[in-house]
């Protein structure tokens, strides 16, 4: 059986699309600040840091203070929990793929 609590925590973390945004800028800069995310963004400071709260409670992203800056960076481990639970699920998929090849090969032969 798989655990949920952790897996849950992740998939809400990531199901609002502005944090799901706020993330993915996260993980595409080695580190950055709240003031840097809200540059540009269309939300206020804010919303970004709770935001950054929830991302940090679901174990997505890292902290570290520097005098008053406080610098995110991703914490790629976090998403493991979320990726046992679709490996989980990874044997359905040849068969899946074998009907949908198969219907693919009846509709266009």
């Amino acid at each position: 059986m798989i655990a949920t609590a952790p897996v849950d925590a992740v998939m809400q973390a990531l199901a609002v699309p502005t944090r799901r945004a706020v993330f993915e800028r996260i993980v595409r800069s080695e580190e950055i600040t709240v003031v840097e995310l809200t540059r540009g963004s269309g939300v206020t400071q804010g919303a970004i840091s709770q935001h950054l709260k929830a991302l940090k409670q679901a174990g997505l992203v890292a902290e570290r203070r520097a005098g008053r800056n406080v610098h995110y960076r991703a914490r790629p481990e976090g998403l493991e929990p979320l990726a046992d639970w679709i490996s989980h699920y990874a044997a359905f998929w040849p068969d899946r793929f074998a009907d949908l090849r198969a219907l693919l090969e009846e509709i266009d032969p």
